[in-house]
């Protein structure tokens, strides 16, 4: 008996980002299956005054299948629980509303869990810049984030829902799979933390990449240092007395280093502002200071 295609529904969180949103869908709308899966989307609007609806009703007169749902509270968590609330595939694929994926992204990852007998696949997020960024951030490697050879078993610290791909009988029973007290950030961390707990196991695809659009205010010192802050408030959640003492050795370190890495280089310099910030944030939520308020940063 010839066994059924599965089918995977794509899940996308956007806030107040209707142009990205629809150089997303456009990509998504032409993604290759080579008749082995079938997929839908699933958009879930965190913004209360629906700005994405327009967005989705303009392709929704097309032959993809789009849903369309509200997450009237602005809480990244949630509004991921209210996309798999939405999801009907066997498969569940989440890639934010920034980012744009190859035609053979959903096949890659498909194959590769396949391949790989896993619970699910996370793939590389690559910089795309709409400008020409100023060569100390190419220098610095700072848009980059980490990759691994295809295979390779990820702990927890090593995940994200930017580009990854899930099989859902794994959330059956769980009422919130990303919990809301994560909802300015760290959710993802925190979900396949518990997955891994459960024994879950997740790989790499390095050849499942997608591409985040990198505006020319990313490219700014002001940014990269304000994200390093958020970053590092998001990790409150995960705070206990090692990673309190390391941030704050950590910060007098680099506070006594910085004046040597002031002729280093703006790279140089850069890099270790970053880990600074990052530690900063880090004790600073701890004590209850949150110098950006309940904000959520997308890594």
């Amino acid at each position: 008996m010839k066994t059924p295609h599965p089918h995977i529904t794509v899940c996308i969180c956007t806030w107040k980002r209707p142009d990205l949103l629809r150089r997303l869908l456009e990509k998504l709308c032409c993604q290759q299956t080579d008749a082995r899966f079938s997929y839908s989307i699933v958009v879930a609007d965190n913004d209360h005054r629906e700005s994405a609806r327009p967005i989705v009703d303009a392709f929704r007169r097309g032959d993809q299948e789009i849903a369309y749902c509200v997450e009237p509270e602005q809480n990244i968590a949630r509004a991921r629980n209210m996309a798999l609330r939405f999801a009907r595939g066997e498969f569940v694929a989440f890639i934010d509303d920034d980012e744009l994926p190859e035609p053979n992204w959903l096949l890659t990852l498909l194959a590769a869990c396949e391949a790989h007998h896993t619970d699910g696949v996370l793939g590389p997020v690559r910089p795309l810049f709409e400008e020409k960024p100023p060569d100390w951030l190419l220098r610095g490697k700072f848009c980059e984030r980490s990759e691994h050879p295809t295979g390779t078993v990820l702990n927890w610290r090593q995940t994200r829902t930017g580009n990854v791909l899930i099989k859902r009988e794994m959330l059956r029973g769980i009422h919130e799979p990303f919990r809301p007290q994560f909802g300015d950030g760290g959710e993802d961390n925190d979900f396949f933390r518990r997955m891994m707990e459960n024994h879950h196991v997740f790989v790499w695809c390095n050849e499942a990449a997608v591409f985040e659009i990198v505006p020319p205010a990313r490219c700014k010192r002001a940014y990269l240092l304000k994200r390093a802050l958020l970053r590092g408030q998001n990790q409150r959640h995960f705070a206990n007395f090692r990673s309190i003492a390391k941030s704050t050795t950590a910060c007098a370190l680099y506070a006594l280093a910085l004046p040597f890495l002031l002729i280093s280089g703006q790279h140089i310099l850069m890099k270790y502002l970053i880990r600074l910030f990052d530690h900063v944030g880090a004790l600073l939520a701890v004590v209850g200071i949150k110098p950006f308020g309940d904000k959520y940063i997308s890594e």
